[in-house]
């Protein structure tokens, strides 16, 4: 059983006569088994599994719902996004909830997060997640702790994980997908500190004969800045916001400081090592110190105010995968006036 192509729906107070189960099956309401268990007790699992949504499984509060850690009486631990009480009469939050929900059950990617199930009845609405153990990218940034054990093995290995995820959307779903608020916040790591890219609540399809308008959506700080004059989007607008993402997990921190200062040719002599994060030890061998050059380049050509000049997501993953000399110069004497006009590495655009 493939569990990333099982979606459930849950009705209250609804049986389905064409899914009829042994006692035992329906008494465990086992998620993972969705095609053939009764909805209703699965709901009924929830409920006993965080004691109605008790605050004491509450792991997080985001803009119109909370999430919920709840382990089911298989043993199975999932996450559980439940829509506020209050947000649900919202239009636009139910919105976002339902499309949310349909986004995920027609995308398969190891990285991108498994929706295993969801309930959108009036009473309650909330979605069930694969379990993501160490939480988010912009939570693990933030802890020292943390932050020492993301080495630069592991933030490269975070950065190509989304890279990965971003071309699936936008080159292998037909038609394209973009997600529209990438963000560190949005980045959810597993206990081996594998990224998976979530929430899909603002996510929408780029049809090619549309002119694809649309209202801002993202979160500040990530959106590309050509939407302050342009409600139209493509996928440039992920690109820039993967470059974003990709500077802060080099940086240890969010780099818009560092983004306006790059405006300035002066400051464009700023050293490499003075701008990665301090906190991790230093790469220390030839190889790793060329993957972190090269995300570097890559996240500063994403970050182009010219959407035109931003490679294409597709385009990163195959520099990200490509073999390369070592680098000529020393990290310790790379500028970022090197990475901006790529005197270490080329990439192309397209």
């Amino acid at each position: 059983m493939i569990i990333g192509s099982i979606y459930i729906f849950c009705f209250l107070g609804q049986k389905k006569n064409s899914q009829q189960q042994e006692a035992k099956a329906l008494k465990n309401g086992d998620l993972f088994s969705a095609w053939n268990y009764d909805g209703k007790i699965a709901f009924e699992d929830i409920i006993k599994a965080t004691e109605d949504f008790d605050i004491r499984y509450c792991i997080g509060t985001g803009g119109y719902g909370s999430v919920y850690k709840a382990q089911l009486p298989t043993g199975k631990v999932v996450a559980l996004k439940k829509l506020h009480r209050l947000e649900a009469e919202e239009p636009v939050f139910d919105e976002c909830f339902r499309n949310e929900a349909k986004m995920l059950t027609e995308i398969r990617h190891k990285n991108i997060v498994k929706l295993h199930g969801f309930c959108l009845h009036e009473r309650s609405m909330f979605l069930i997640y694969q379990y993501m153990e160490r939480g988010s990218l912009l939570c693990a940034l933030g802890s020292d702790v943390l932050a020492v054990e993301l080495d630069w093995s592991k933030r490269v290995n975070i950065i190509k994980d989304i890279a990965f995820a971003l071309s699936y959307l936008h080159h292998d779903c037909n038609p394209p997908i973009l997600h529209r608020d990438v963000s560190s916040s949005n980045i959810l790591l597993n206990s081996e500190l594998e990224a998976f890219v979530s929430d899909f609540g603002t996510a929408r399809f780029l049809y090619p004969n549309s002119s694809n308008q649309t209202v801002l959506a993202g979160t500040q700080g990530y959106i590309a800045p050509e939407l302050a004059y342009t409600m139209a989007v493509d996928e440039k607008c992920d690109v820039y916001s993967f470059g974003v993402v990709a500077l802060e997990t080099m940086m240890g921190r969010h780099p818009g400081e560092l983004l306006s200062s790059l405006t300035r040719p002066w400051d464009q002599d700023m050293m490499l090592k003075d701008v990665l994060d301090q906190r991790p030890s230093p790469p220390g061998n030839r190889l790793l110190d060329q993957d972190v050059v090269l995300v570097v380049i890559l996240a500063l050509a994403c970050l182009r105010s010219d959407p035109k000049l931003r490679p294409t997501m597709q385009n990163v993953c195959r520099e990200l995968l490509v073999r390369r000399p070592p680098l000529s110069i020393s990290l310790h004497a790379i500028s970022l006036r090197h990475l901006m006009n790529q005197e270490i590495y080329r990439v192309d655009q397209n």
